[in-house]
């Protein structure tokens, strides 16, 4: 059955609703498959992935301004006639969903994941994502992303998990995977490892408390601790400084500077441990600073980066001291075990001082390391963990850069490609959502050590465990051996890597692979181009030989109108649903309350709604969203969003509503646009706006190419705003009332007015979707056929060889400036809308006389006057006038009424100026001759008083000043207005009124001078010298 159009009424409203506008169209372009990519086509093809989304994931401004930008590239190339494949997907978000199901089942049931079991709690798992993981998918089409839904993929999904399992097994069996015991950041929280994307860092902190999962009270830091190690047999110590005296029961040395003076004589020697006695070797470093701390250094190789370097190279022994949730284990000693380790923390240092140990603890500024799921304080701990050798691919994707293979856009952040030195990935968690890596660890009956994982050679990779027992067999013939599945399972990002091709059959030979493999584009935050950018490259041409996109896109990161990261605590979040659907202030208010922040951040929250959304957020609107994000990107790292510019463009799309309503009372019933027009018969109006219509075409395809959509948007904004609405459609609306055009002319008119609705509209909407899909529908199309029965599926405006005119554009830039000007002088002498004063255009350039007198029409319109007459001398125009020249060829005068009232009352004004000033010098004059203290003071009183008076004055004149700024009342010194003529060594001088000659004692004119109360540029002299010599 036919998918049903929205039934649109006859009758425009009078206004742009959004919400009436959005509705309907979405689900309808849905059903008749206008997302959809043919595989079998031989066209050009264009191919862009969704960065998945969370499966818990809510729509933010992040992911709107993705959708907003990818959706326009994805539109424009559909409608350039390429085949569009737009791939949807949401990624299983291993850490964020199990946090989700694992909050819901402790408040809804009071249950751990520990009391379900691993195979209950996935299960639960799926379960939730079957009933809320849908969310953000239904999201995503409010903002009218046009994703070909028909091929939505999921991480978790089979042919997902297949090819994660098979990029595994590629990796391992090439060498590229292995596994190792290392520091990892550790969440205790959650007791897993934890990827780098999912670490906030603080900055430094000093002296501070912070709240950790799992705490009743908030923990200290920012302090470092000094205490001292014995020197064995001998009544000698060493002091060492650390920020974590807990991880003192993993010390296995004490580092100091081979040219250190203070401990030459310790080298080799043996310090005692206070709390277990083992021996702690003083060891030579040569990295150790002498000048920092101590300068004596604890070495802890199990649970410091650093330290950890520093055993390998010492040959140190590694002394695992936490249990995975965080607790000291059975190297603490009875004393300590069991001891949450900030709790241990703290009994550590009362130990040490009732050993007389402690040597004191100091403020000390330090940077943490906080999971952004858990808000837990991760630790770093030696874990096995499975690694990608990233070196020789990492190779690959800088060499593809360089050699212009791979291109980033902007080109600024290339300079963060950095991988030439980058660091192996570690891809396993400790988790139970997500791929379970496809490793099997063999536990012969002959083993001494029954450990999971303790013999490297135990391992078995294979796609299944059936594969994974024949490789055991193989390897230990006649052995009886148990198998046991590795319970971790991999990094998020490792599945998302591979989404380019995943998401397209791979490892399959799919059609669809075959079709869309390599694909265009990848546009993303300039956030994670080194999270997931970069693994995809290195990932794809390991895996499938190839780049899987030619280009990255990289846009800013979302900032609000203060310049400050978007943060709960600082109640800056701005919900993208609540732009588009507007929310009051208590509404906003009320959704503080359901993030769970502490008391202090509330408060401060609160104060910033109120502060920054005093009356909430107005009903805006997709396409106002949308349109103010993309315009956004201009601004390539950091976007700092006003709500305001939101506002603006939805009462920008009532100016495209009203134009379309304007139209369409103007199309006559039965009006039919004729679309190939003679250019040549056309008004002087429609051929300008048809040629300015085919610049900023040529110049929006440009913008696209090189994927510039802010100068895209910016381009089309302004020639709807600037050209066709303020200029075209006002010249429009006299010419097809008068009679001067006659029918033909006012049919030309007509078709050129739907030529430019039409295809305004299809150029803006790759942009506003909703808007232009409803306008479009409402013109008279002539031609219903198929490829037109949506804006959707019409073309893209292109370049029209013959409607270039350069000469008449270059006519409509002169008129344009004598209207700018015109408008100037009219609003600076704050005249209503309604009142026209005459114009004067004063030009002895015979061309510009003979296109002016042709075009006083257009002029008088677009300038609201009531004449316009064209003169060669300046002394042709009335006195009472507002001038300003343009150029040494052109000058606009408007004749203004009224306002000698106002020249009266600065002649006043002025008088009294004078007069007071001479009194002000009368008075000094006596006050130089008077000894007499009590006169004296009488007269400064006098002179105190006039001289406020002149000082209010003088802001009065200025004031009305201000209503004249092309004119000066009779008799007023010239200095009184010094800064705005930007005249340099003013002496006084008077204008000599109503003569065309100038009393100038002194003066050194910069850029204006003053002539019969006229401002006029200094090189304009000559000219009115002349005229006044023929006067």
């Amino acid at each position: 059955m036919a998918a049903e159009k929205k039934p649109l009424d006859p009758t425009m409203e009078p206004g742009y609703n959004p919400a009436d506008v959005q509705a309907g169209w979405y689900s309808w372009w849905e059903a008749c498959g206008f997302f959809g990519a043919d595989a079998a086509s031989t066209e050009p093809k264009f191919v862009m992935v969704l960065p998945p989304p969370n499966v818990t994931g809510h729509l933010h401004l992040g992911h709107a301004l993705t959708v907003s930008v990818q959706d326009a590239l994805v539109r424009h190339s559909r409608m350039s006639g390429r085949v569009t494949l737009w791939l949807p997907g949401v990624d299983h978000a291993g850490i964020a969903t199990q946090v989700v199901v694992e909050k819901k089942l402790a408040s809804t049931q009071n249950l751990t994941r520990h009391d379900l079991g691993r195979d209950a709690f996935v299960k639960k798992v799926w379960e939730w994502k079957t009933e809320y993981g849908g969310a953000i998918c239904s999201q995503l089409r409010t903002m009218g992303a046009s994703l070909d839904w028909s091929r939505e993929c999921f991480t978790m999904d089979l042919q997902r998990s297949r090819a994660v399992t098979e990029a595994f097994v590629r990796l391992y069996k090439a060498g590229l995977i292995y596994r190792a015991n290392r520091i990892v950041k550790w969440d205790c929280f959650l007791k897993t490892a934890i990827s780098d994307i999912e670490v906030e860092h603080t900055g430094d902190v000093e002296a501070t408390s912070l709240s950790v999962p799992g705490y009743d009270k908030k923990v200290p830091f920012g302090w470092m601790f000094h205490f001292a190690y014995p020197v064995e047999g001998s009544s000698e110590e060493i002091v060492v400084a650390t920020t974590r005296p807990e991880t003192m029961f993993g010390d296995t040395a004490v580092a100091v500077h081979p040219d250190d003076p203070r401990f030459a004589h310790l080298h080799g020697k043996f310090l005692a441990h206070p709390f277990n006695g083992r021996r702690i070797p003083v060891i030579q470093d040569s990295k150790v600073k002498i000048n920092e701390g101590t300068g004596a250094v604890k070495i802890t190789p199990a649970h410091d980066e650093k330290d950890f370097e520093r055993g390998k190279r010492h040959g140190l022994e590694f002394i695992n001291i936490l249990t995975d949730d965080g607790r000291i284990n059975e190297n603490g000693g009875h004393e300590f075990e069991g001891l949450k380790r900030y709790i241990a923390r703290e009994r550590v240092l009362e130990a040490l001082e009732r050993k007389k140990l402690f040597r004191g603890k100091f403020p000390h500024k330090m940077p943490l390391a906080i999971c952004s799921r858990s808000n837990d304080v991760l630790e770093p701990m030696m874990k096995p963990q499975w690694y990608v050798d990233c070196k020789e691919m990492a190779v690959r994707a800088c060499e593809a850069l360089r050699n212009n293979e791979l291109q980033i856009v902007p080109s600024s952040f290339a300079d963060i490609w950095w991988l030439e030195n980058i660091e192996d990935w570690c891809v396993s968690r400790q988790l139970w959502w997500g791929h379970r890596i496809p490793a099997w660890y063999a536990v012969l009956d002959a083993d001494e050590d029954q450990t999971f994982g303790i013999y490297d050679d135990h391992w078995a990779v294979a796609d299944s465990e059936q594969a994974a027992d024949a490789e055991i067999k193989q390897r230990f013939p006649g052995a009886t051996f148990k198998l046991q599945h590795d319970p971790d399972v991999l990094d998020t990002w490792f599945s998302s890597g591979l989404f380019p091709f995943s998401s397209l059959g791979w490892p399959d030979s799919t059609a669809d692979y075959a079709a869309f493999y390599p694909t265009t584009v990848l546009e993303t935050g300039h956030d994670i181009l080194f999270f997931w950018v970069a693994r995809m490259v290195m990932l794809g041409t390991q895996l499938t030989g190839q780049l899987p996109f030619k280009t990255v896109l990289l846009h800013g990161m979302v900032r609000d109108a203060h310049k400050r990261k978007m943060s709960k605590s600082l109640g800056n979040v701005i919900d993208p649903l609540d732009v588009i659907s507007g929310i009051s202030l208590d509404g906003l208010v009320a959704k503080l309350a359901l993030l769970n922040l502490q008391p202090s951040e509330l408060k401060q929250a609160t104060e910033g709604l109120h502060k920054d959304f005093p009356r909430g957020i107005p009903e805006c609107g997709v396409d106002a969203l949308r349109f103010g994000l993309i315009a956004y990107t201009a601004q390539a790292e950091n976007m700092n969003l006003n709500i305001q510019r939101f506002l603006g463009y939805r009462q920008w799309c009532n100016k495209l509503w009203n134009a379309v309503r304007f139209a369409r009372l103007n199309f006559h019933d039965g009006f039919e646009p004729e679309e190939d027009l003679d250019i040549s018969s056309l008004p002087w109006s429609c051929k300008w706006i048809l040629s300015s219509l085919n610049d900023i075409v040529c110049k929006i395809n440009k913008s696209f190419a090189r994927y510039d959509l802010s100068g895209a948007s910016s381009a089309v904004y302004s020639w709807w705003q600037y050209s066709l609405c303020d200029v075209f459609i006002e010249l429009v609306k006299p010419l097809l009332s008068s009679e001067e055009l006659g029918e033909d002319g006012k049919a030309a008119t007509r078709s050129t007015l739907y030529i430019c609705l039409d295809s305004g509209l299809r150029m803006l909407h790759p942009f506003m979707p909703f808007i232009t899909e409803e306008l479009w529908q409402r013109l008279p199309h002539k031609n219903k056929s198929e490829e037109r029965s949506s804006i959707m599926t019409a073309s893209y405006p292109t370049e029209k060889p013959g409607w270039s005119n350069h000469e008449v554009e270059k006519e409509m830039e002169l008129i344009s400036s004598v209207v700018k000007t015109a408008r100037s002088l009219h609003a600076a002498a704050e005249l209503k809308p309604r009142q026209r004063p005459e114009c004067y255009l004063v030009t002895e350039d015979e061309d510009r006389a003979g296109l002016f007198n042709s075009k006083v029409l257009e002029v008088s319109t677009l300038a609201k006057l009531s004449s316009v007459k064209v003169v060669k001398r300046i002394f042709e125009v009335p006195p009472a006038c507002g001038i300003s020249v343009i150029d040494g060829k052109l000058s606009v005068c408007l004749v203004f009424e009224g306002l000698s009232i106002v020249r009266r009352e600065l002649d006043k004004l002025v008088t009294q100026q004078e007069d007071d000033r001479r009194k002000v010098e009368a008075l000094a004059e006596k006050m130089a001759v008077n000894n007499n203290n009590a006169a004296r003071g009488a007269f400064e009183a006098k002179v105190t008083r006039l001289q406020e008076e002149m000082q209010n004055r003088d802001a009065t004149i200025r004031s009305l000043m201000e209503k004249l700024p092309y004119e000066l009342p009779k008799g007023l010194f010239f200095e009184q207005v010094v800064g705005r003529c930007d005249i340099k060594d003013v002496a006084r001088w008077k204008l000599v009124d109503k003569q065309w000659k100038l009393a100038l004692e002194a003066v050194e004119c910069s850029k204006l001078v003053l002539i019969n109360n006229a401002m006029v540029s200094k090189k304009e002299l000559p000219v009115l010298r002349r005229q006044d010599s023929r006067k």
